[in-house]
C-alpha cells in the first residue's frame, strides 16, 4: 500500500518493504530510508524520524551535512561520485536543481498486470545551468524501488552529457558487497568483499550488457546468504554500456548508484532536446532470496511476461552446428516429437554463404545450394510433428566476407579511418544508418512472415569495439542500443505472437532493458551441467526460471569435455525453461526412453516452476547445494540436493527445506524421475524408502532432512506437498 501523509514527507510501502522520501524544502527529494517496512507512520512519525536521522555538524567540513538525493549534486554538499556531469562548453559542470513540484499517485496497472504501482514524479530546473530534470520514481507491487531520469536543455547552446547516475542509499550494516563477473561459457561467478570506505565501481564498455556484467550490485550485513542478513541490491536496466558502483564516504554516507557509460560527445543536446536515462532498480530483502523474488515478482506481474505453459526446445546447434541436411534434421524433428519436445529451432547455417563461421552474417537470405526449396519441406514435416518452429538469426551483425558488407562497407560501426579488430570473423552492422535499419528489418519481416516463424533465437555474438558511426565516426554504441530496442519493438508490433529469446554469446546480454521485449535468455553457451549449476543459480538473483533457457545436451559436454548422467543433465535442465541441445539420432534407445521421463516431469512441474518462489538453502557444506521451488500458496515444493563435488564429511548431513509453512503439515518423498540417488553407498536412506513423512514446515525449515549420499555432480529431487 502508498501513502502521501503530508507534503514533506512521501511513505511508499509494498510487499514488506517502506521507502520513504524526505521532499521538504526545494531540493530534489532525500531518500530517508529504504529497506524493512515500517508499517503505517503518521505525519509526525514521518517528520521525527527525519529528524533523528540528521547528523551533527563535524569538524573541518561544511557548516550544513551534505544532502544526497537521488541524483547526487556536489551543490548540496555531496563530494562522492557526481548524479549528473556534463558541461556547456566547460560552463554549467555544476548543477543545483530545484523542485518545482513533487506529485504522488498511485497508478493503475496496464490490463493483465499486477494492482498498482505507487509513483513520484519530480519536476526539477537549474535556471542558471539552463537543465530541466524529470524524475520518475516507483514503487512496483513487489516492492521493487525503479527510477529514472529525463534530462532537457532549456538553455542557450548545446549541453554536453558525460553521464546521469541515479542513486539509492544502503545503511552502515551494509558491510560487505556481492557482485557478479564472468566470462564466456561461465557467466555470474560471484565475487564477495568487505564493503570499505571509497568507491567499487563496475564499469562495463563492451557495446552489450556483457559475459563479465555485474547484473546485481548487492550491499549487506556481514555474512548475509539466501535465507539471512539485510540485502539491498542495484541493477540497470540497459543493453549497452553501463555502469555501476557501490560507495561509501567517513562520513558514513553508503549507496548504491548506476546510470548508462556514455562515451564521449556521444549525448550532445541541443536547445529543446532531452536525454532519459535508463530505468534503475533497486531491491531490498532479508536474504538474497527474498531480494531476488522481488525482481521475479515484478517480472511475472508484466502484462506482456510469457504466460502459456513454456515449450520443450530442441535447439540444433549442438546437434549438427553448420552441416544442415534436410534428411538428418527431420530425423531430428522425428526424434524430438518422439520424446515430447514441443519447439524445434533451426540455428546457425542455412542462409547465403553460411558453411562456417566466416562468411554469410547480413546475407538473410535462405541458401538455395542447402535448401533448394527453401525452408519450407523442413518447416512443414517440423509442424506435421505438432512442433513449433523458431530460426536462428545474428540480426546485428555482418561478416566482411558478404554480399551485404562488399556492398556497404559504410554499414559497419568504426571510427579512425580504420577497421575495428574482428571477432569471430565479423563486424557490427551500425543500425545507426537509417538504410542498415530498414535493410534488416525488412529482411526479418518478411523471413518471418513466409515461414510463419513462431520463435527467434536471436544472438549477439562479439563486444563493440571502436564502434564509431560514420562518416564522422562519433561514438555510436548509445544509438546502437536504442536501435536494436526499436527494431525489436517493430518485428513484435508487425508479428505480435512471435517470441524471441536473447541470446549473446550465451548470457551477455541478460538485463531487464532487453527483457522488457524478449520472452527469455540463453543463460550460457555452456550446458556442461556442473557449470550450469552455478550459472543458473546466479542469474536467477534477476530472473524466475521460466526466463532462463536450460537445455540437456550430449552426454560429453561440448565446452568442457566432462562427462555426466542424463538424471544430472535433466535434473539441472529443469529448474529453467527446459529444453534439448543434443542428437538425439545418435542418443541410444534407453536413454532417449529416459529423456522422454524427464520431458514428461517437467510438463507437470512447469506450472509450479514458472509461478512458484525460488528458494536456497544456506548449507555449510560448500559441495551441498538445496534449492527449490515453492507454490505461491505453499501447498507443495519441488527441491533438488545437488552434490557438486565430494564433502569433507560423510555422510553428508540434515539440509533445510526453507519456504515452506510453518505451521503447516507437509508429506515428504523423493520425486521421480529423480528418486535414483547413486551414491558410495549401498545402504538405504531409512526416510527415503518409506512413504510415511510427514512433518511441519517448521520442522522441515528449521531441522530439515538427511541429505542422500550422492557421488559428485548428481542430483536427486524431493518433493514436499501439504497434508
Amino acid at each position: 500500500m502508498a501513502e502521501r501523509l503530508h507534503d514533506d514527507y512521501l511513505h511508499l510501502r509494498a510487499a514488506g518493504m517502506s521507502l520513504v522520501l524526505d521532499c521538504t524544502g526545494d531540493l530534489l527529494p532525500r531518500v530517508v530510508h529504504w529497506g524493512a517496512d515500517l508499517g503505517e507512520l503518521t505525519d509526525d512519525a514521518l517528520a521525527a524520524l527525519a529528524l533523528v536521522e540528521a547528523t551533527q555538524i563535524m569538524s573541518n567540513t561544511l557548516d550544513a551535512p551534505a544532502q544526497v538525493s537521488v541524483v547526487p549534486q556536489q551543490s548540496a554538499g555531496w563530494l562522492g561520485t557526481a548524479g549528473l556531469t556534463g558541461h556547456r562548453d566547460g560552463r554549467d559542470f555544476s548543477t543545483a536543481f530545484t523542485a518545482r513540484s513533487v506529485q504522488a499517485d498511485a497508478v493503475q496497472a496496464d490490463a493483465g498486470e499486477s494492482p498498482v504501482r505507487h509513483r513520484v514524479a519530480v519536476d526539477a530546473v537549474d535556471p542558471s545551468a539552463g537543465l530541466a530534470l524529470a524524475l520518475e520514481l516507483e514503487v512496483t507491487g513487489s516492492g521493487l524501488v525503479r527510477q529514472r531520469a529525463t534530462l532537457t536543455n532549456e538553455g542557450d547552446g548545446p549541453y554536453t552529457l558525460d553521464g546521469l547516475l541515479l542513486a539509492l542509499p544502503v545503511p552502515g550494516q551494509a558491510t560487505e558487497l556481492l557482485d557478479l563477473t564472468g566470462r564466456h561459457l561461465r557467466e555470474r561467478a560471484p565475487q564477495r568483499h568487505e564493503f570499505t570506505l571509497g568507491t567499487h565501481l563496475r564499469e562495463n564498455w563492451r557495446g552489450r550488457t556483457g559475459t563479465d556484467a555485474t547484473l546485481v550490485h548487492v550491499a549487506g550485513e556481514s555474512g548475509f546468504g539466501f535465507r539471512t542478513g539485510e540485502v539491498w541490491g542495484l541493477h540497470v536496466a540497459w543493453s549497452g554500456n553501463h555502469r555501476s558502483l557501490a560507495e561509501r564516504t567517513p562520513a558514513g554516507i553508503g549507496l548504491l548508484g548506476g546510470g548508462e557509460g556514455l562515451l564521449p560527445g556521444e549525448v550532445r543536446l541541443p536547445t529543446g532536446e532531452s536525454y532519459t536515462s535508463p530505468w534503475i532498480y533497486g531491491s531490498y530483502g532479508q536474504g538474497l532470496d527474498e531480494l531476488a523474488g522481488r525482481f521475479h515478482g515484478y517480472l511475472r506481474d508484466r502484462a506482456h511476461h510469457p504466460r502459456t505453459p513454456r515449450p520443450v526446445t530442441l535447439n540444433t546447434w549442438e546437434a549438427v552446428y553448420f552441416q544442415q541436411d534436410l534428411t538428418k534434421l527431420k530425423a531430428l524433428a522425428d526424434a524430438a516429437a518422439e520424446v515430447g519436445a514441443e519447439r524445434f529451432v533451426l540455428d546457425d547455417g542455412w542462409f547465403l554463404g553460411r558453411r562456417d563461421d566466416t562468411a554469410g552474417l547480413g546475407d538473410w537470405y535462405v541458401d538455395k545450394d542447402v535448401w533448394p526449396d527453401g525452408l519450407h519441406p523442413l518447416v512443414e514435416h517440423v509442424r506435421s510433428l505438432g512442433l513449433q518452429f523458431g530460426l536462428w538469426f545474428e540480426p546485428e551483425m555482418v561478416n566482411p566476407d558478404s554480399d551485404l558488407a562488399r556492398a556497404y562497407p559504410e554499414w559497419i560501426l568504426a571510427t579512425g579511418g580504420r577497421t575495428p579488430p574482428l571477432s569471430r570473423h565479423q563486424q557490427v552492422l551500425d543500425l545507426g544508418h537509417p538504410e542498415a535499419y530498414a535493410h534488416l528489418l525488412e529482411r526479418l519481416d518478411a523471413l518471418v512472415a513466409e515461414y510463419g516463424i513462431d520463435y527467434i533465437k536471436w544472438d549477439h555474438n562479439r563486444d563493440l569495439v571502436d564502434a564509431g558511426h560514420s562518416p564522422l565516426g562519433t561514438a555510436g554504441v548509445h544509438a546502437q542500443t536504442a536501435a536494436v530496442y526499436r527494431l525489436i519493438d517493430e518485428l513484435r508490433m508487425r508479428h505480435p505472437d512471435v517470441e524471441i529469446e536473447s541470446c549473446s554469446s550465451g548470457g551477455g546480454r541478460v538485463d531487464l532493458g532487453i527483457l522488457e521485449r524478449t520472452d527469455r535468455v540463453w543463460t550460457s553457451d555452456c550446458i556442461d551441467a556442473l557449470e550450469r549449476q552455478q550459472i543458473q543459480r546466479w542469474t536467477g538473483l534477476l530472473l524466475p526460471p521460466e526466463l532462463l533457457g536450460a537445455h540437456v545436451g550430449s552426454p560429453v559436454a561440448h565446452t568442457t569435455g566432462r562427462t555426466h548422467t542424463l538424471d544430472f543433465r535433466a535434473g539441472t535442465a529443469l529448474f529453467g525453461h527446459f529444453g534439448i541441445e543434443w542428437d538425439l539420432t545418435l542418443a541410444a534407445t534407453e536413454d532417449r526412453a529416459r529423456l522422454a521421463e524427464w520431458v514428461s516431469a517437467y510438463k507437470k512441474l512447469r506450472p509450479l516452476l514458472h509461478s512458484g518462489t525460488v528458494v536456497h538453502a544456506d548449507h555449510p557444506d560448500p559441495a551441498l547445494w538445496l534449492h527449490g521451488v515453492v507454490a505461491p500458496d505453499r501447498s507443495r515444493a519441488v527441491y533438488a540436493v545437488v552434490q557438486t563435488a565430494t564433502s569433507m564429511q560423510s555422510p553428508p548431513g540434515r539440509v533445510r527445506l526453507p519456504g515452506l509453512d510453518p505451521d503447516a503439515v507437509y508429506h515428504l518423498c523423493p520425486l521421480r524421475p529423480g528418486d535414483r540417488p547413486e551414491g558410495p553407498t549401498d545402504s538405504p536412506l531409512p526416510w527415503w524408502h518409506t512413504d510415511d513423512v510427514q512433518l511441519t514446515g517448521r520442522i522441515l525449515g528449521t531441522l530439515g532432512i538427511q541429505a542422500p549420499a550422492l557421488y559428485p555432480e548428481r542430483t536427486v529431487l524431493v518433493q514436499a506437498r501439504r497434508v
